[in-house]
Protein backbone atom coordinates (compact mmCIF):
# COMPACT_ATOMS: atom_id res chain seq x y z
CA UNK A 1 0.00 0.00 0.00
CA UNK A 2 1.24 3.45 -0.89
CA UNK A 3 -0.22 6.80 0.15
CA UNK A 4 -0.15 9.92 -2.00
CA UNK A 5 -1.00 13.37 -0.66
CA UNK A 6 -2.03 16.54 -2.43
CA UNK A 7 -1.17 19.31 0.04
CA UNK A 8 -2.91 21.87 -2.17
CA UNK A 9 -6.24 20.10 -1.58
CA UNK A 10 -5.76 19.74 2.19
CA UNK A 11 -8.06 22.01 4.22
CA UNK A 12 -6.54 21.15 7.60
CA UNK A 13 -9.64 19.48 9.04
CA UNK A 14 -7.56 16.82 10.80
CA UNK A 15 -9.89 13.91 10.10
CA UNK A 16 -6.96 11.87 8.79
CA UNK A 17 -5.08 12.28 12.06
CA UNK A 18 -8.12 11.22 14.06
CA UNK A 19 -8.62 8.15 11.85
CA UNK A 20 -4.96 7.11 11.45
CA UNK A 21 -2.70 9.00 13.83
CA UNK A 22 0.22 6.63 13.28
CA UNK A 23 0.23 7.47 9.57
CA UNK A 24 -0.81 11.14 9.41
CA UNK A 25 -0.04 14.30 11.36
CA UNK A 26 -0.57 18.02 10.80
CA UNK A 27 1.87 20.92 10.58
CA UNK A 28 1.60 23.19 13.58
CA UNK A 29 1.71 26.41 11.58
CA UNK A 30 -1.17 25.76 9.16
CA UNK A 31 -2.72 22.34 9.89
CA UNK A 32 -1.74 20.87 6.52
CA UNK A 33 -1.39 17.09 6.51
CA UNK A 34 2.02 15.49 7.06
CA UNK A 35 2.65 11.91 6.04
CA UNK A 36 4.42 9.96 8.79
CA UNK A 37 4.46 6.65 6.91
CA UNK A 38 4.08 6.56 3.12
CA UNK A 39 4.04 2.75 3.01
CA UNK A 40 2.15 1.61 6.12
CA UNK A 41 1.73 -2.03 7.02
CA UNK A 42 -1.30 -3.83 5.58
CA UNK A 43 -2.73 -4.04 9.10
CA UNK A 44 -3.38 -0.27 8.89
CA UNK A 45 -5.30 -0.47 5.61
CA UNK A 46 -8.72 0.00 7.22
CA UNK A 47 -7.81 3.12 9.13
CA UNK A 48 -5.90 4.60 6.18
CA UNK A 49 -8.84 4.04 3.82
CA UNK A 50 -11.17 5.56 6.40
CA UNK A 51 -8.89 8.60 6.64
CA UNK A 52 -8.99 9.00 2.85
CA UNK A 53 -12.79 8.73 2.82
CA UNK A 54 -13.19 11.25 5.66
CA UNK A 55 -10.89 13.82 4.08
CA UNK A 56 -13.13 16.77 3.08
CA UNK A 57 -10.55 18.02 0.56
CA UNK A 58 -9.99 14.56 -0.95
CA UNK A 59 -6.26 15.13 -0.52
CA UNK A 60 -5.40 11.49 0.28
CA UNK A 61 -5.06 8.73 -2.28
CA UNK A 62 -4.43 5.11 -1.29
CA UNK A 63 -2.75 2.96 -3.92
CA UNK A 64 -2.19 -0.77 -3.89
CA UNK A 65 0.90 -0.80 -6.12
Amino acid sequence: MRILLDEDKCVGAGQCVLAAGEVFDQRDEDGIVVLLDGHPDEARRGEVETAAQLCPGQAIEVRTD
